[in-house]
C-alpha cells in the first residue's frame, strides 16, 4: 500500500462495496458498512451486534457474550477492506492473510443490541506486507483492541 500523497476520505461505503472487497460471506461478514475510508491510512466500521448471530447459541446461551476472537477478526475484516481499497484490488480475487496478532486486550463484554465502531490505524506498510492498529469502541469506549500484521496475496492455486 505505498504512497505517500495524503488522499481523500471516502465513505460511507454499503453492504455491496463491503462484499466486494472482502471474500468473507455469512456468517463470518462481520462488517455491516463503512463510515469513512482514508486510503494507505485508516478505515471506520460499523457492526450491528444481534442476538440472531449464530455464536450466541453457545456463547454463552444464558449471557450471550460477542467471542473476542470475532472482535479480532473484524478489525482484521476492517484491515481488509482498508488495503483492498486502497490499492484498487476490489474484485480482483485478491485476499488478505493474517500473520501475526499482537497486544488483543479484551476491556468490556459485547452484548446484543449494540453497534460497534470498528477503527483501524495502518501503522506499517511494506508493499503485500502491512501492519496495523485497531480499536473496537462500544457506547465510546474501547471494548477490545490489537495490533496485527497481515498479507497480500493471490489465492491459492486448486
Amino acid at each position: 500500500m505505498t504512497e505517500t500523497t495524503e488522499a481523500a476520505a471516502i465513505g460511507p461505503l454499503d453492504i455491496r462495496r463491503v462484499m466486494a472487497a472482502l471474500p468473507h460471506r455469512y456468517p463470518m461478514l462481520l462488517i455491516d458498512r463503512v463510515e469513512e475510508l482514508v486510503p494507505h491510512k485508516s478505515i471506520v466500521c460499523i457492526k450491528a451486534v444481534t442476538i440472531n448471530e449464530p455464536f450466541f447459541q453457545g456463547h454463552f446461551p444464558t449471557r450471550p457474550i460477542m467471542p473476542g476472537v470475532l472482535l479480532v477478526e473484524a478489525m482484521a475484516q476492517a484491515s481488509g477492506v482498508l488495503a483492498v481499497e486502497s490499492l484498487g484490488l476490489a474484485g480482483s480475487g485478491k485476499l488478505v492473510y493474517f500473520m501475526a496478532i499482537d497486544g488483543a486486550k479484551f476491556r468490556k463484554p459485547v452484548e446484543p443490541g449494540v453497534l460497534l465502531r470498528i477503527e483501524v490505524d495502518l501503522v506499517q506498510d511494506r508493499g503485500t506486507v502491512c501492519k496495523f492498529a485497531g480499536r473496537v469502541i462500544m457506547h465510546g469506549k474501547v471494548a477490545a483492541q490489537a495490533s496485527f500484521t497481515a498479507m497480500i496475496s493471490d489465492p491459492p492455486k486448486d
